[in-house]
């Protein structure tokens, strides 16, 4: 003989019963109270947390004839009447579930919508409950929505779907949305204590906060898991018995690792992973508690005694939360958190939890590890602290830029560098204004490099009447948008060679092998032939260039760009600036031609 499980035997049967959903209930309750029903309702939320169960209870109370047959629409129906009793058994014939996970094609929806046409049977009103209703089709969700808008007036719809987000707005605009919050691991906890009790099943505490924890917000994974662990355990509860079953990591692991992260002990760091291993838990398990724990100690610093007092993990924790300095203790919880998703990516997931565990020790606020490595333990600990290396000068690629740079005559003392504070990070030491070194007066800009420094092994612009005029033919091209992309590419970078008198004819010659491409070529003799009006001929060979549009742009823009720094050089105000202000200098590529 086959029990009824724990999840349907404690179903709620009315709103009265519902646990951790008052806002939900609240808003129904006051509506049926004062008589105003709306046609649709559209219940959202994770599994597991009442949507089918608030339908059914809203099903009874629209349809409840109360003990003596003439009861009206309530919020508290009767459970006992021939329209209670048969809903929850599932057997009212003016109720109707479709499940839209098996049922979502547009044939199902006009099934069910014919028979809104027909008027409650033996209820006051007929319920269409469509469960999980993001699986419909488009077609099926176009079909219901004229029907979804204005229906009968014995006609209600209840929704439910635990991913609203794939319900199209036509829907949803015409529904009364709720949203069911996933329960917090307390509301679940005193829940399973009152069906333990009901059951007349002993349960240890801490087996009951694994069972919370473990059902993610959902009561019927918590009730499931209950199930479970009766089977588990042979009828008894106990921490370990469900901890074993749960395959979840015991507390003392983690706050062993917290320990070693906070001595900066590396050696115990992976000795715990190991022991870890050897028990054969998981290491996801293991960073998932980790964060459990991290994120009560940072609650704990920062507002103590927030956590339960009967807890009795909570002493442990506020010991260890004055063993981290706050922002130690947020960022191991973002490497913990973060690394949980690497586990995937590492080549085994002992391997990964160790590189989490090391990247946690690594990358400590206060720079290295505590642990002294065998190397530095031989140095003596009164030694003071080494120099900073002074920054390297870049060696300058121009020889015109490396002969301004100007030796001083004699080599200045080095400032002594005062050792930062204990405690104090890298990053926030004060550098005295002393250490900074001068800044050297700025070069003439006749010493300076050019903006477009032309490259050493390119040769030298050497113009001819036949570059002047197929320079022009390009702009023209240009300027018309005959040409695009590679075949513009190709049309600049071509030096012509040969033109006959009637422009019927163009030799050309390219460097790149990729602008050589015959497709593109056929494409620029085409866009040659529409700008001159008549047929061209077009030869391509491989070369090397010297004057091409794009060199002669090139050389142009160079021009301007050196006239317009000559004429700020010759302003009479930069001028006296420059001589007012010894540090003064003209900002590199500041300077751009109009």
């Amino acid at each position: 003989m086959s029990t009824l499980v724990l999840a349907r035997k404690y179903r709620p049967r009315h709103f009265g019963e519902m646990v951790g959903q008052e806002h939900v209930v609240r808003a129904l309750a006051n509506a049926l109270g004062s008589q105003r029903l709306h046609h649709a309702y559209l219940f959202t939320g994770t599994r597991g947390v009442g949507k089918t169960t608030v339908s059914r209870i809203l099903a009874k109370s629209l349809n409840c004839t109360g003990l003596d047959g003439q009861g009206g629409i309530t919020a508290q129906p009767c459970g006992v009447c021939p329209a209670c009793r048969d809903i929850d058994a599932g057997r009212f014939v003016d109720y109707t579930e479709l499940d839209a996970a098996s049922n979502r094609g547009v044939d199902e929806i006009q099934q069910l919508l014919e028979q809104s046409a027909y008027k409650p049977v033996v209820g006051r009103f007929k319920v269409f409950m469509i469960d999980e209703v993001h699986m419909l089709s488009t077609t099926a969700f176009n079909a219901m929505l004229k029907t979804l808008e204005e229906p009968p007036e014995y006609l209600k719809f209840v929704l439910a779907t635990t991913d609203p987000q794939k319900v199209p707005v036509t829907v949803l605009s015409r529904c009364l949305q709720f949203n069911l919050r996933p329960m917090p691991p307390e509301v679940v906890r005193t829940h399973l204590q009152q069906v333990l009790a009901s059951e007349s099943i002993e349960a240890e505490p801490g087996a009951l906060r694994l069972l919370a924890r473990g059902a993610h917000g959902s009561m019927r994974d918590a009730l499931s898991l209950t199930d479970q662990a009766i089977a588990f355990g042979a009828g008894a509860l106990t921490e370990a018995g469900v901890r074993q079953m749960l395959g979840a990591v015991e507390r003392s692991h983690v706050y062993a690792l917290i320990d070693a992260l906070a001595a900066g002990d590396g050696a115990a760091v992976v000795a715990t992973a190991d022991a870890l291993r050897a028990e054969g838990l998981s290491a996801e398990g293991a960073l998932e508690e980790m964060t459990v724990v991290l994120q009560q100690m940072a609650l704990l610093q920062a507002v103590p005694g927030a956590l339960d007092a009967d807890d009795p993990d909570t002493a442990a924790l506020e010991q260890r939360a004055g063993l981290l300095p706050p922002d130690e203790t947020q960022l191991l919880y973002s490497i913990a958190l973060h690394g949980r998703g690497e586990l995937a990516l590492a080549p085994d997931e002992y391997g990964g939890l160790v590189m989490v565990l090391l990247r946690m020790l690594a990358f400590r606020p206060g720079g290295a590890t505590r642990s002294v490595p065998p190397r530095a333990a031989a140095a003596p600990s009164s030694a003071a602290p080494a120099p900073r290396p002074a920054p390297a000068v870049p060696l300058a690629r121009n020889p015109a830029v490396a002969s301004t740079a100007v030796a001083p005559a004699s080599k200045p003392a080095p400032v002594q560098a005062t050792a930062p504070a204990a405690g104090v990070p890298p990053w926030e030491e004060e550098i005295p204004i002393e250490a900074e070194a001068p800044v050297a007066p700025a070069a003439p800009r006749s010493a300076r490099a050019p903006a477009l420094a032309p490259v050493a092994d390119a040769a030298p612009l050497v113009t001819g009447p036949l570059g002047d005029r197929w320079h022009a033919l390009v702009q023209s091209l240009v300027a018309a948008n005959a040409v695009a992309a590679l075949v513009r590419e190709l049309a600049l970078q071509a030096e012509c060679t040969a033109i006959d008198g009637g422009e019927t004819r163009f030799a050309l010659r390219v460097e790149r092998e990729a602008l050589r491409n015959p497709a593109h070529a056929d494409k620029l003799q085409a866009a040659l032939a529409q700008v001159l009006g008549h047929a061209v001929a077009l030869e391509v060979e491989a070369g090397a260039v010297v004057d091409t549009p794009a060199r002669r742009d090139a050389a142009a823009r160079e021009a301007r760009q050196r006239a317009a720094e000559a004429e700020i050089d010759a302003d009479p105000f930069v001028v006296q600036m420059l001589s007012q202000y010894k540090t003064a200098r003209i900002v590199p590529g500041s300077v751009k031609p109009t």
